[in-house]
């Protein structure tokens, strides 16, 4: 997720990214858990609440902590955040990390000489897990936006779930949309990240199905003249 590659990082930024990128999963998952609670839990439900945000501020502050680290030791100085845009972008938005799915499963497969899966099975189920967990953070944050706007056709919980899969799925149905600018930003970073993810799916299946026909073509016996 950056032009600089791993091994043309220096060793000590590769082995703390190794040892850093599964805990760090763990917290997003902390954090995410904290602030569906954040959202999801009634107002006057405590101390439920006032924990979430600790839970949030305090995951969050590791993201920060982890991000500090890795400038010092790319030894890239400014440059980190234009190189490593997908932290900075994660740090500011840390719903958005899901999409660091990639690194985790690179991390934990250089503990091993060899992928588990094939190249497509890992290209879907990449795509799978991000869609799976951009999906509920999206849904979240349009619910925070708008269950109580004016007009609002976003109410409950499971009208922002529903909105979330017609958006990641491009079907659009317009039965539920945002009305606030918050709700509409959301919106739009799904739209883009459904249509990549989307992509990816369509494009690694169709590989595999050429390569599948391919092959079955090669063990074809010529046919006689």
């Amino acid at each position: 997720m950056s032009d600089r590659s791993a091994d043309s990082a220096p060793p000590r930024f590769r082995r703390w990214e190794q040892r850093t990128e599964v805990p760090l999963f763990g917290a997003s998952l902390l954090f995410l858990l904290g602030y569906a609670v954040r959202v999801l839990v009634p107002e006057d439900t405590e101390p439920w609440r006032d924990i979430a945000l600790g839970l949030v501020g305090a995951t969050w502050l590791v993201f920060a902590a982890d991000y500090a680290v890795r400038l010092r030791l790319s030894g890239l100085g400014p440059r980190f955040v234009r190189v490593h845009w997908l932290d900075t972008v994660v740090l500011l938005l840390p719903l958005l990390r899901p999409l660091r799915l990639i690194r985790v499963y690179t991390a934990v497969q250089r503990r091993r000489e060899q992928p588990r899966l094939s190249l497509y099975a890992r290209v879907i189920a990449y795509a799978g897990a991000t869609a799976l967990l951009l999906g509920f953070s999206a849904a979240l944050a349009v619910y925070d936006q708008e269950h109580q706007a004016p007009g609002a056709s976003i109410r409950t919980f499971g009208d922002a779930a529903w909105w979330a899969c017609e958006t990641l799925t491009t079907v659009g149905y317009g039965d539920t949309v945002p009305v606030t600018a918050g709700g509409r930003v959301v919106a739009s970073g799904l739209m883009a990240c459904g249509l990549a993810l989307l992509g990816a799916v369509t494009g690694s299946f169709s590989s595999w199905l050429v390569q599948v026909f391919t092959r079955e073509d090669e063990k074809r016996p010529p046919e006689r003249e």
